[in-house]
């Protein structure tokens, strides 16, 4: 009853905040710019409450999670099962966006000027080298970690706690129960947090549309368009292969999420979702085990929809600057986006970071990445629920390969 109270809520904030947003736009143009930095603050202040719930729900879950398993042996069969998950989904998802962008072609239907191609954003390529990479995944210190909101090296930490704390067995079981609690208490803060999540959808939607719009969908539309569509067979094929696993039930795993999967798309972000997919997962039959074990995971190393953005929007840009990229050099960028996606999903509009490293390498102009600018919040909110499906399913499946689905 409450869940369906909270969806109908963020409904009405999504519904109302287009509807405002749209009023300013067109009413009171030259006040659009204050009001959207106003509107801006009731997302602003649910993400920082977010963020303020995640290193600590990832950590305590994820440790108590590895404990339960018992022994070492367990973690390792565990995480080899949801490595092996990962990867294929992560193939999948990088091919699909290949294969779609090749058959829409939507950079020659954009008929607008194009930016300059030495033209440069306010995204740029950084972090993405070996180095940078390795300093995203280990970290020098887990309050650092915590403070920034690391998940990668919140992860690492927590994957070693829990390992530690399986083996020493009973001399860890103290700990292991005081973070048991530690990880409810999260939740229940999360119970608290949900409360403002429709004023945040209003506003994040009012804000954007002030300031945008909806011309600037219009101009985009096909491009957009098949994006979507390209989303929603990415669903249809995450789904189908969950059904293989789980079977019909998969359903009933979509109707359990709508909650988070809703809130992700409403505010553009995987992150704001994470404590609610966590909590539906255990109400879907989850394991508590194994969803707080792969889920965290799934959150650095399998968000589907950013995968598919990656290769679907570089391709997209070539497309639009007359590039013809070989078969053999598509298959390049599909090896270098598998590994250049892992690893950043902390940084802020990271498919962004990863597309721009992507581009000199392949000789595309990256100036391009201007034309993904005014659209990439609208984008990103369907990415950004596509990433709730793709770590749900993986859950569901690893609960079921364990035999741990209710």
């Amino acid at each position: 009853m409450q869940s369906t109270r909270l969806t109908k809520f963020i409904l009405i904030g999504l519904v109302l905040g287009v509807c405002l947003g749209l009023l300013v736009f067109n009413a009171y143009p030259e006040q659009a710019a204050g009001f959207a930095a106003a509107a801006d603050l009731l997302p602003g202040i649910f993400l920082r409450l977010i963020k303020m719930i995640i290193a600590p729900l990832v950590f305590s879950t994820l440790v108590v999670g590895i404990a339960k398993m018992g022994d070492v042996r367990a973690v390792g069969r565990v995480g080899l099962k949801t490595f092996g998950w990962f990867i294929f989904a992560s193939l999948v998802s990088l091919t699909l966006g290949t294969v779609l962008v090749n058959l829409f072609h939507p950079g020659t239907t954009l008929h607008i000027p194009l930016p300059d191609a030495a033209a440069q954003g306010d995204v740029t390529a950084s972090g993405l080298t070996l180095k940078d990479f390795i300093g995203h995944t280990f970290p020098v210190s887990i309050v650092d970690a915590m403070s920034r909101n690391e998940i990668l090296q919140i992860v690492v930490f927590s994957l070693f706690f829990g390992v530690a704390a399986a083996a020493l067995g009973e001399r860890a079981r103290a700990l292991v129960d005081v973070l048991d609690a530690v990880s409810h208490v999260m939740l229940k803060v999360t119970t608290y947090v949900m409360l403002f999540a429709p004023l945040a959808v209003f506003g994040a939607l009012a804000a954007t549309v002030a300031q945008n719009g909806l011309g600037v969908l219009r101009t985009y539309g096909v491009f957009m368009g098949e994006f979507y569509l390209a989303l929603v067979i990415l669903w249809a094929i995450l789904t189908a292969l969950g059904s293989l696993v789980i079977g019909p039930r998969v359903l009933s795993l979509l109707r359990h999420v709508r909650d988070p999967l809703l809130l992700a798309f409403s505010t553009a972000s995987s992150e704001a979702a994470y404590p609610k997919t966590l909590e539906q997962l255990e109400r879907f039959g989850c394991s508590n085990r194994i969803a707080s074990f792969v889920l965290p995971i799934g959150y650095s190393f399998n968000l589907d929809g950013s995968m598919m953005y990656c290769t679907f929007a570089s391709l997209f840009i070539a497309q639009a600057y007359g590039i013809h990229l070989s078969i053999g050099q598509q298959v390049l960028m599909l090896a270098i986006l598998m590994l250049t996606s892992k690893g950043i999903a902390g940084v802020p509009r990271a498919s962004l970071v990863v597309i721009a490293a992507t581009l000199p390498q392949f000789g595309i102009p990256e100036g391009g990445l201007l034309l993904l600018l005014g659209i990439d919040h609208f984008l990103d909110m369907g990415r950004s629920a596509t990433n709730v499906v793709g770590n749900s399913v993986a859950v569901a499946v690893v609960s079921r390969w364990e035999g741990e689905l209710r």
